[in-house]
């Protein structure tokens, strides 16, 4: 009798595993049938947050479902990645993923709470973030060459605002002024909004940081854009030259693409891959991130897996480098 109900439940195992999987189809196909909550790990205003926004709006007109911008900003990305990996993996936890949040705050944490490259399912890459160099209209300097002699002989009278510690604004400041021999004491903000701010104000004299965050106030004027970050010059920064062309070799700018919590239904991943594709070819998407001066980049999973454990290794030799300790 034993053997004869372990024999029955054997035969009946492949016919409970397509029921499985059928039900799983037919809940893809039925994807998304509510809103989507759409993980920022940055405050309102930020670069992250900005490019989310003009993404989040066309995809929900794609999807049928509202995109639902969550904002979970602290411990440089750390607390919004904790959220995403330990959400349902049922789709309807999305998560900006970005080269400070995914990355560079891993590396300062000393006991690591996630890793980007094992701990979500990738859905696709969908940016690039260039990096602006901006003063106050007030300090009288109109090139980097001008900058970094400015910078001599006042490194604590010359503030250099971030996004906060480990920040993409951090890093790519700390790195410039590595680059180009020169010191300005750094002053962390929270968020790119206010470390923004805090230069159109004149608070802080400089930044670099993500484009998104800054591109609306050079277009006001509220501050001089002097260069970007990219390697060579590019036709989404008309008359601002890249920085490499005064510090050779200078290039460091980020990336942004969702991901999910791992374990996510592989149909629903196609699905929300797909849209967002469609998405980023709408006219109103690309006309918004023309503006925040943002490459579209489409990078399906595995490319943008290796994006990730690239930015890992260039960002781990950099915190090296700058002596950054670990939180």
């Amino acid at each position: 009798m034993q053997r004869t109900k372990l024999l029955a439940l054997i035969l009946a195992a492949p016919v409970l595993g397509g029921g499985g999987l059928a039900a799983a189809a037919e809940s893809a196909s039925a994807y998304p049938s509510r809103p989507v909550r759409l993980m920022v790990p940055n405050a309102p205003g930020s670069s992250v947050d900005t490019l989310s926004r003009i993404v989040a709006a066309g995809l929900s007109e794609v999807l049928g479902q509202q995109v639902v911008i969550d904002n979970r900003a602290g411990a440089a990305g750390v607390i919004a990645m904790e959220i995403a990996k330990d959400a349902t993996p049922d789709g309807y936890t999305l998560i900006s993923a970005t080269t400070a949040a995914s990355t560079i705050a891993r590396l300062l944490q000393k006991k690591p709470t996630f890793h980007p490259v094992t701990d979500y399912d990738y859905v696709v890459q969908f940016a690039e973030t260039p990096n602006v160099l901006v003063v106050n209209p007030s300090v009288p300097v109109k090139s980097v060459k001008e900058l970094i002699a400015y910078a001599k002989g006042k490194p604590n009278d010359f503030r250099m605002a971030s996004a906060g510690n480990g920040s993409q604004s951090h890093m790519s400041g700390a790195y410039f002024m590595q680059a180009a021999s020169m010191e300005s004491l750094h002053v962390p903000y929270k968020g790119g909004g206010p470390s923004v701010a805090a230069v159109v104000g004149g608070e802080s004299h400089w930044t670099i940081t993500p484009a998104p965050a800054v591109m609306s106030h050079v277009t006001a004027g509220r501050v001089r854009a002097i260069a970007h970050s990219l390697p060579k010059a590019s036709p989404v920064f008309v008359n601002i030259p890249p920085i490499a062309d005064t510090v050779p070799g200078f290039d460091y700018s980020g990336w942004q693409g969702f991901f999910f919590p791992k374990g996510t239904p592989r149909l629903i991943i196609q699905k929300m891959r797909d849209a967002v594709v469609k998405t980023m070819e709408r006219p109103e998407v690309q006309k918004g991130m023309a503006f925040q001066a943002t490459a579209i980049v489409i990078r399906e999973p595995a490319e943008f897996r290796k994006v990730v454990e690239d930015s890992l290794v260039k960002n781990a030799k950099l915190v090296k480098s700058l002596g950054l300790t670990a939180n």
